[in-house]
């Protein structure tokens, strides 16, 4: 046994309430070990001290560990455990003390595992929607124009042209508008919005009003209707927001600018002298730059600030959330603040944060609902360009949801590509057969589903700028074979099975196997990225194939099934 890889964390991922009668409990190990391993529990105030045992099923693994885990149901909110673990020849009991041959449960109360007390406000409560969602990502200025009346002078390119970082194709809000039913007819049940505030960028990344439309887009009246609209369809509406960081040219900054330390705002922002100089760059930015200077989100005015436009724009308009970006830079202290303003107003506004990397210390209930999960991606990309096997790929998506409590991997928002990384088709060589597979492990997995716009007919792109061409709504017509596929694997989000069932994630040979079960159904994947081989159903129905024929797996080929 390998002592040194067996862990278990109170009060943390590994041991959460997942209502205020049921803990999920978790064990890592090493995956080489084979274990038998039992939770040992009591009531820590029930002065009999009957102490049960239960066994842990082993759920995950990875390229290193074995996950154990037990949903458990309690008589009390107060429970005391240890774990029993057994490899055969030897026998463990793993507590506060470590891992110990004997325990001594008399006086536990020293040293088992605890759960003090299960608090209704401390449980992280989903957002029912956010399970089997259906996002559609658009970039504004590149979507669609359909107001022809507005002042045009600042467009500098023709819509079939490949953009450049300062190029303006003229996209808006009514050109949303216009094709919301194509967007519904492909499954979306969310739209996700990059700014649409008031900014001199064609990203908006950077803010100068937070409480008004950039003309280009439109003007509230627009975007009221789109949220009409939109929510008529069954569609959510979520904004992206940048409380990092704001325009060098929003008025809060150039009062500091020009008046230095007598600015009320001063201590809004990191100044290094008596007056922000964009010359100097003596102010903390975003990334660098001199025209992104970041906010103090740790001061309470600041955040005050930003929570007041939070609420505006669920309170005035009914949006459904927030995207945030560069969220990870962003204080804890204020998202603490901001989760309860939202979800005051709306307790379903979800809550999605733009964090790249492991993000625990953000879901823990009192954050985040969710994030944008890079990890998936990656995850992805390597599967589908070659450079991990089938095996490799199962353990790192395992790997990935283990990071989390399960609420938060019910509402992970996962992608294959955004306006900030290379199209997933351009990088997987062009291949569509690949793509409408990595789409399908997007819906299956589990989590939000996101769509960049254009995917569903096979827009290509590089690095940004290039990945945020505009769409091109002459050749759709030319792409009704892969639109009408891409729908079809979208649709599979709508089974109650991917809403609700748990997830078991495995390989066998070159095969990627994805399955979501409840004790009704099983729903499954499998991928096969290698050469042809035989692939005999059984008793499955088929939902959704590609390149399967005549109980064959061709290359690059998956397969949805149920039983």
């Amino acid at each position: 046994m390998n002592k040194p890889a067996i862990l278990h964390l109170s009060e943390s991922f590994m041991a959460y309430a997942l209502s205020l009668d049921e803990l999920n409990i978790r064990l890592r190990s090493d995956k080489k070990d084979k274990l038998d391993v039992s939770l040992i529990y009591t009531y820590k105030c029930d002065y009999s001290h009957v102490w049960k045992e239960t066994k842990m099923e082993k759920n995950f693994e990875d390229g290193y560990f074995s996950y154990y885990e037990i949903n458990l149901k309690l008589a009390d909110k107060r429970l005391a455990y240890v774990f029993k673990i057994e490899d055969g020849s030897e026998a463990y009991y793993l507590s506060e003390n470590g891992l110990e041959e004997a325990y001594d449960f008399e006086n536990f109360y020293f040293t088992s595992f605890h759960m003090p007390y299960i608090h209704e406000a401390d449980l992280f409560e989903p957002v029912e929607w956010m399970k089997d969602a259906v996002f559609y990502q658009i970039f504004p200025e590149r979507f669609r124009r359909g107001d022809f009346s507005k002042d045009d002078s600042y467009i500098n390119q023709a819509w079939e042209d490949l953009p450049s970082p300062k190029s303006f194709a003229g996209g808006d809000i009514k050109g949303i508008i216009e094709k919301l039913d194509h967007i519904k007819d492909l499954g979306v049940t969310c739209l996700y919005l990059t700014p649409i505030f008031i900014s001199p960028t064609n990203h908006k990344y950077d803010t100068i009003d937070y409480f008004e439309i950039d003309p280009q887009f439109g003007d509230k009246n627009d975007f009221k209707k789109l949220v009409e609209k939109a929510h008529s369809l069954g569609i959510r509406i979520v904004l992206d927001a940048v409380f990092n960081h704001m325009c060098h040219e929003n008025p809060v900054f150039k009062d500091v600018r020009e008046k230095g330390k007598e600015s009320i705002y001063y201590d809004w922002f990191y100044i290094d002298g008596d007056k922000a100089d964009i010359e100097k760059i003596n102010y903390e930015t975003f990334a660098h730059v001199y025209n992104m200077p970041k906010l103090k989100t740790s001061n309470k005015e600041v955040q005050d600030y930003l929570i007041k436009i939070g609420k505006y724009w669920i309170e005035e308009f009914d949006v459904d959330g927030w995207r945030l970006d560069v969220s990870d830079e962003v204080s804890h202290d204020f998202w603490k603040r901001f989760r309860k303003a939202i979800k005051s107003v709306k307790a379903d506004a979800v809550i999605i944060g733009e964090n790249w990397h492991n993000a625990e210390a953000f879901l823990r209930g009192d954050e985040f609902d969710s994030i944008m999960n890079y990890a998936f991606t990656k995850a992805c990309l390597d599967y589908f360009k070659g450079k991990i096997s089938a095996k490799e790929a199962s353990d790192k998506l395992n790997m990935i949801l283990m990071r989390n409590r399960d609420q938060a991997n019910r509402m992970m928002l996962n992608f294959l590509d955004t306006h900030d990384t290379p199209r997933f088709i351009t990088e997987i060589g062009g291949s569509r057969e690949k793509l409408l597979a990595a789409l399908a492990l997007s819906v299956v997995y589990m989590g939000a589903n996101s769509l960049y716009y254009g995917t569903e007919v096979g827009l290509e792109g590089k690095g940004d700028p290039d990945c945020r061409r505009t769409f091109p709504w002459d050749k759709l017509g030319e792409e009704q074979d892969f639109l009408e596929k891409t729908k079809e694997i979208l649709a599979i989000k709508k089974h109650q099975t991917i809403k609700n069932g748990n997830i078991r994630i495995s390989s066998e040979e070159d095969l990627l196997l994805v399955e979501r079960f409840t004790k009704e159904k099983t729903l499954g994947l499998t991928i096969n990225l290698g050469e042809e081989r035989d692939f005999k159903l059984g008793e499955k129905e088929i939902l959704v194939a590609g390149n399967y024929k005549d109980r064959k797996l061709g290359k690059n080929s998956y397969l949805i099934w149920e039983k």
